[in-house]
Formats: structure tokens, C-alpha cells, sequence
């Protein structure tokens, strides 16, 4: 956020006037600058999300040490909002910005999210702007990659499902978090790390056994969206500190869609798809079964069974917010989400 504000304090009409910025530049900067407040606004919805009532600091405020003020949690969503929307003139039209930027489908994307939580953030149901946000996006032209598991690769660059990413190269990018934390971290026990694209393993995550049981097998072969190592192995957890208890999920590989190992074997290259349809399709479905105006329950069962043929688990005649809830988990784990 202090990252943002300054880039947009940086970027005023005055400052851009003073250092004889005009032409293509000026709209560059100008676009950036608008990325730059939808990157704000993201990390204050983590925060309102999260915490709730947190610090408050924009562009208006002085730089240099001061304790902020705490913005309380109704107050900070209309902010989110009203940026978002202030955005939606600003930002670059859906699918034509440079790939890992923000564009107006980003802005779409956090508005959804936004307004399908408003009860909790505000005590007022929002859930009919969510489906209009939505549909927004469904509507843009993105599309499901026919391959689950492509997204989770080293080549998974400007893929049509994929709204706004979080992107790393093996040369460029080389950082401990991100995918390179989510890779390394789930590689331990009698696995190979190279298998996955990477030279190590950190022996960290696993999941649950009730991860696990929301899935009709634990091999794949009823839903590609099961993706375990369970050779040597526990379903249960009984020790934490040991990496044998819980099954490693393998969604995340530093490996290319034909099966060549990414350019760093320390610095994975797949990118992070933070907001992608799939989860537009899900957010659709839960605020229409929430009652939403707008919302069309035909739509609701066809976007929740298009990700389930993808994933080869079967259709189904009727969604509940219990399903919902287990859809979300079995398309988005290990997706922050």
C-alpha cells in the first residue's frame, strides 16, 4: 500500500506537467497509475477481508513516520468500491493489457468478490451486484482451459481462463515466495523433487484427510483435480512435524505441459493465477443460490457441471451452498482462496 500510494503521489497531473510528460508516455503512466490504485485496493480487501478494521494511509497522507488511523471495516469497503468503480473508466479494456497487469476485468473480479462477502463486510447482501459483475467478466471472452492441471505449470503464461496473474520466471524472478514457496514446500518424504521440476524439497505442506475425502478416489481417476502423493505417505495426521503424515498435493509443478523441466530448477517459472473464470463460475453459482437478482439458477447448474466435466467428476441436476463450498475447495485449493 505505501508502495502504491507513493507511485500514485508520483503520478499527478501537476507532477506529470512539471517533468514534461505527454503523448503515448503520459497515457502509459497514466494506465500504470490506474494499476497502481487497483493494486491498493487489492491489498486493502486482504486486509478488510482478513483483519477487519486496519490502517488507513493514501496518497493524501504526508510521508514519513506518523501512527495512522483505523479505518473501521464498513467504511473501508465503500472505499474499495468506489475505486473499483472509479477504475472501470481507467484501467485497460478486459483481455488487452500486457499479460500480469491489471485491466477493467481485474476491477470486475474484486468487485465481485467484494459484493458476494458485502454481508459480512457491511451487514447489507450485495449478492445480485455480484452476479452482475460476473457476468461481466463471463462475458469478456475468457474461456476454461480444457487441461486442468495446465494451469499449474511452467508454461501456463497468458492462458484464456486466467483474469489476473501472479508472474515468475526462473532467471528474473527469483524469490522465495509465490509458486517457488508452494512447490518447493509440498515436496518431501519418498519424493522426487526433480519429478516436480526442482532441484529440492522443504518437507512442509500436506493436507487434511477431509481435503482428501471430498473427493470420490484419491487417485484422479474420478476427478483430475485429485492430485495426491500418498507412496509412504499417512492419510492422518497424527504428528504434525512430520512430513509422512498428511498426503502432498502435487497441483503446482515447475514441469511445461510436454513435460520439460522450467528454466530454473531452484526458480520455478509457472505463475500464479490469482483470479481466473473458474472461480467467476462459482461465485456466480453461490450468489444466485443466495438469491441474487439477476442470477439464473439454469446458468448457476451449467457453469458449476462445465467445471466438473473438465475435471471428468460427473454432472449434477441440482447445486447446493453445501456443494458449492466442496466445488470451491476441490477447483481452488492451494490457491490462497
Amino acid at each position: 500500500i505505501a508502495a502504491c500510494n507513493e507511485y500514485i503521489r508520483e503520478t499527478t497531473d501537476e507532477k506529470l506537467d512539471e517533468r514534461g510528460v505527454s503523448g503515448d508516455l503520459r497515457t502509459e503512466v497514466n494506465f500504470y497509475r490506474a494499476e497502481a490504485r487497483w493494486l491498493r485496493a487489492l491489498s486493502y480487501w486482504h486486509a478488510m477481508d482478513l483483519f477487519g478494521n486496519v490502517p488507513f494511509v493514501t496518497e493524501e497522507d504526508p510521508v514519513g513516520y506518523f501512527f495512522p488511523e483505523q479505518i473501521q471495516r464498513t467504511d473501508l469497503f465503500e472505499y474499495i468500491e468506489s475505486e473499483l468503480i472509479a477504475l472501470e473508466d481507467l484501467l485497460v479494456p478486459a483481455r488487452n493489457n500486457e499479460y500480469g497487469r491489471a485491466d477493467k476485468a481485474a476491477a470486475w473480479m474484486l468487485l465481485a468478490k467484494l459484493y458476494l462477502n458485502a454481508e459480512v463486510y457491511t451487514g447489507q447482501p450485495r449478492y445480485g451486484d455480484c452476479i452482475t459483475y460476473c457476468d461481466k467478466i463471463i462475458n469478456a471472452g475468457y474461456s476454461l482451459v480444457p487441461e486442468y492441471e495446465h494451469l499449474f505449470l511452467a508454461d501456463n503464461a497468458n492462458l484464456d481462463e486466467v483474469i489476473f496473474s501472479v508472474n515468475f520466471d526462473g532467471i528474473r524472478t527469483q524469490t522465495y515466495g509465490g509458486t517457488n514457496f508452494i512447490i518447493h514446500a509440498g515436496i518431501g518424504g519418498e519424493m522426487t523433487p526433480l519429478d516436480y521440476g526442482v532441484a529440492d524439497g522443504w518437507g512442509g505442506l500436506r493436507t487434511t484427510p477431509q481435503f482428501v475425502n471430498l473427493f470420490p478416489d484419491e487417485t484422479g481417476e474420478d476427478d483430475k483435480r485429485a492430485m495426491f502423493f500418498t507412496e509412504g505417505q499417512n492419510k492422518e495426521i497424527n504428528d504434525i512435524s512430520l512430513f509422512t503424515d498428511g498426503y502432498a498435493i502435487t497441483k503446482f509443478k515447475n514441469i511445461t505441459s510436454t513435460g520439460e523441466t522450467g528454466s530454473n530448477v531452484n526458480y520455478p517459472d509457472t505463475d500464479f493465477p490469482m483470479f481466473r473464470l473458474a472461480d467467476v463460475y462459482l461465485m456466480y453459482a453461490e450468489a444466485t443460490l443466495r438469491g441474487g437478482a439477476g442470477g439464473n439458477m439454469g446458468n448457476a447448474v451449467q457453469y458449476v457441471n462445465d467445471l466438473r466435466d473438465r475435471a471428468e467428476a460427473g454432472t449434477v441436476n441440482d447445486i447446493t451452498l453445501d456443494l458449492i463450498l466442496d466445488e470451491r475447495a476441490r477447483e481452488l485449493h492451494l490457491e490462497e482462496f
